[in-house]
């Protein structure tokens, strides 16, 4: 595939996405101009881009929807549900299309092109075929003698029809030449709807010539004929006129949208009315040598910024409308924006940056070697330089990371269509709410994270949120709601995929895992262990099994992608009002601050966005798990208990208070050794299931330290002292096996 071809795949899969978002809204708001003007322009910029490349199965495909589209935009046809389905259901296809050009290939398989076949019959019979009919019915010319032409002594120039103005020169008779015989081929290709007969240039009666000519016409037209067509009719007395051709006020709103669909590819002005027919080419010749001589007239320099503006000079001609020349500047500077916008702007592949990453993240190492080997030097110079150089690091560090970065808003978008199409299946009326788009994260965490979110947002659908009928009886809104929203907390990103459902049924739960073997009967569980039962492989309480879901396989694997990228899911609800899950999520996956800690001859990283405070453990608190932090009870977990760390205490032990999901702890720690740059490191299969492990690092001196899982250690300070208990003996079996 060549450079032309790739960078043709990647905008125009980004006008599907723009064609495929402005559609579902046209579902709500079937009669906005913006947004059936947003759909229409990026079919023809995808229909404009496969031409260039010469991709014809595209362009054959794209050049139906669009006539539909046009149909759409000109209010021949209302949008509807139907009709929008179908339209989706092309976007679909030809995004396909620009599958099977991006493979190679030459043409779509015999599947794809049945199916492809299938759409336009559809929209030929149900959306084109009237238009076609009317088309065939109205092609047709009338004949030359129903053109008769008559004269008013006055009038006003309709407004839905083509208003030419023609005024023929003196010597036109002289030259053999019947000025009503031109009239009359006019109106071969439509009809004269009024014709204003023009006596300005009658000289005095005893001056009059009988062989020239003096009069003018204004005249309209309605036809379907374009601007070319019609000045055609003037050619052989083209010399011997004077003439201006003006678009219908019906068709000025198509002119205009014509010019927004250009390609943005920069052009003068007199090149963009041109392109859309609104100019010809002599028009624009005659506008550029007026406006040569008016700036030859009043002497001004050969600057172009000194010329008279081309379109004043057009519409003074009576060549545009001033609303055409106003478009077509618009479109310029449009298009001039998003150049110098495109040219701060470079396309870069991802395993380049990757690579960018992976070595800033070996100078991060290096850095903390440095700093650490000038530390034992004791030289305060090199202390210095070292210091500016870990700054310099911070920075690059931050930059670098940054390009990683991506909003997560178009993520969320992509479930528009899957909330739609799925909710229509079950008969469902549901309305997508999407929050903090605007919230980044890293870019791998974008991509791993989609599927996980998919499950979840079909799983409310299918599940959450009762059907219409059943809403009402419960006197709740026939429409459900389904929010989407993401925001920053503690160093982490939360996305929530909350519902207005039924909600968890705690009976069910439990009895099904009692049946499962899950949990003994008669055992108490909190509302939040019997949510979490969710979670278990295989587990599912669906009396029904649907072709989306029921049959317990998926909410295992959402939590096992999700603790794969770092990050932990939980599950909220209240039955007969709804669930909220929460993802929690690292910003991302290469490096962050840190806080270094030490527990006996072990070095422990906290990261640093998650620690609010260190304090001195107080003596009488050792023989309790809490703590009074100012008249609010700390729990504090010690990591030589959990980790089973031999050697006797120091005397004096310190608490490092953290933060996450609004929850507090303190993790008990024997050195606070200060804030360390970390560059995480996965860990090995063995210890890939330890809670309250997060991954790994390597210290400055080359000596490995662990990155602290905050929230598992503050659910397991938050437990009793049995609970950690129990923790460890898992944590011995998970070791032996």
């Amino acid at each position: 595939m060549d450079e032309i071809t790739a960078v043709f795949v990647t905008e125009s899969r980004e006008q599907l996405q723009a064609m495929e978002t402005a559609l579902l809204q046209l579902e709500d708001k079937p009669d906005d101009a913006d947004i059936l003007g947003a759909v229409f322009r990026a079919a023809h910029t995808i229909k404009g881009g496969a031409g260039v490349i010469e991709c014809d199965f595209l362009v054959a495909f794209t050049h139906v929807v669009e006539s539909v589209l046009d149909r759409l935009r000109n209010r021949e046809i209302a949008a509807n549900t139907d009709l929008i389905a179908l339209l989706l259901a092309c976007t679909d296809h030809m995004g396909q299309l620009i599958g099977v050009l991006e493979s190679g290939a030459n043409a779509p398989d015999e599947a794809l092109q049945a199916e492809g076949d299938a759409l336009l019959a559809r929209l030929q019979r149900d959306w084109l075929a009237e238009a076609g009919s009317a088309q065939n019915s109205s092609s047709a010319p009338p004949a030359p003698k129903a053109a008769e032409v008559h004269t008013s002594g006055g009038g006003v120039v309709e407004t839905d029809c083509w208003h030419i103005s023609l005024r023929f020169g003196p010597d036109v008779l002289k030259n053999g030449m019947d000025p009503l015989s031109f009239l009359r081929y006019l109106g071969t290709l439509g009809r004269i709807e009024r014709i204003e007969t023009l006596a300005d240039a009658m000289p005095p009666a005893d001056e009059m010539d009988p062989e020239c000519c003096y009069l003018g016409f204004e005249i309209s037209f309605a036809s379907d004929a374009d601007k070319a067509t019609i000045e055609r009719v003037f050619d052989f007395v083209r010399d011997e006129c004077t003439l201006h051709i003006l678009p219908p006020k019906s068709r000025l709103a198509d002119y205009i949208q014509l010019i927004m669909a250009l390609p943005e590819d920069p052009m003068r002005l007199g090149e963009i009315l041109v392109r859309i027919g609104a100019l010809t080419p002599a028009e624009l010749e005659a506008g550029l040598a007026a406006q040569a001589a008016q700036t030859a007239a009043e002497g001004s320099a050969p600057d172009p910024h000194a010329k008279p503006p081309l379109g004043e000079i057009l519409v003074e001609h009576q060549a545009v409308q001033p609303e055409l020349v106003e478009a077509a500047v618009v479109k310029q500077k449009q298009v001039n924006e998003k150049k110098a916008a495109e040219a701060r702007l470079i396309r870069i592949q991802a395993d380049k940056l990757d690579r960018l990453i992976d070595l800033v993240g070996e100078l991060v190492i290096a850095g903390a070697s440095v700093n650490l080997l000038a530390s034992r030097a004791g030289q305060t110079d090199l202390t210095e330089a070292t210091s500016i150089v870990s700054r310099l690091v911070e920075n690059i560090r931050d930059a670098a990371l940054q390009l990683r970065m991506v909003q997560i808003g178009e993520t969320f978008n992509r479930f528009n269509r899957v909330v739609r199409d799925v909710s229509k299946e079950l008969g469902k009326d549901i309305e997508l709410v999407i929050s903090g788009g605007d919230t980044e994260l890293d870019k791998s965490v974008v991509e791993k994270i989609g599927d996980p979110l998919m499950h979840l947002v079909r799983n409310a659908i299918d599940h959450g949120i009762e059907p219409p009928e059943v809403r009402a009886a419960r006197g709740k809104p026939p429409r459900g709601r389904l929010e989407l929203n993401a925001f920053h907390d503690s160093g982490s990103i939360v996305i929530e995929i909350a519902d207005d459902g039924g909600g968890l049924n705690r009976e069910k739960i439990t009895r099904k895992a009692i049946e499962r073997g899950l949990i003994a009967s008669g055992q108490s569980l909190s509302d939040s262990e019997i949510h979490s039962l969710i979670f278990e492989p295989g587990f599912s309480t669906a009396e029904q099994v649907s072709n989306l879901s029921g049959r317990g396989v998926g909410m295992d694997v959402v939590k096992r992608n999700i603790q794969s990228l770092r990050g932990r899911v939980e599950v909220s609800s209240k039955e007969g009002e709804g669930t909220r899950f929460a993802i929690r999520l690292p910003l991302t996956l290469a490096i962050i601050d840190g806080f270094l800690v030490g527990a006996g001859s072990a070095s422990y990283v906290i990261p640093l966005d998650m620690v609010v405070e260190c304090i001195e453990l107080q003596a009488e608190a050792g023989s309790r798990n809490y703590l009074n932090l100012r008249g609010e009870v700390l729990p504090f977990i010690r990591l030589r208990e959990l980790f089973e760390i031999p050697g006797p205490r120091p005397r004096r032990e310190n608490v490092v208070v953290v933060k996450a999901a609004g929850q507090k702890a303190g993790i008990v720690v024997d050195q606070l050794l200060g804030e360390f740059q970390t560059v995480i490191k996965p860990l090995g299969h063995l210890f890939r299931n330890l809670r309250g492990i997060g991954g790994s690092t390597i210290l400055g001196s080359g000596e490995v330290a662990l990155i602290l899982d905050v929230q598992a250690l503050i659910q397991l300070a938050a437990g009793s002292e049995e609970a950690v208990l129990a923790h460890k003996q898992t944590g011995r079996n998970g070791l032996a096996d």
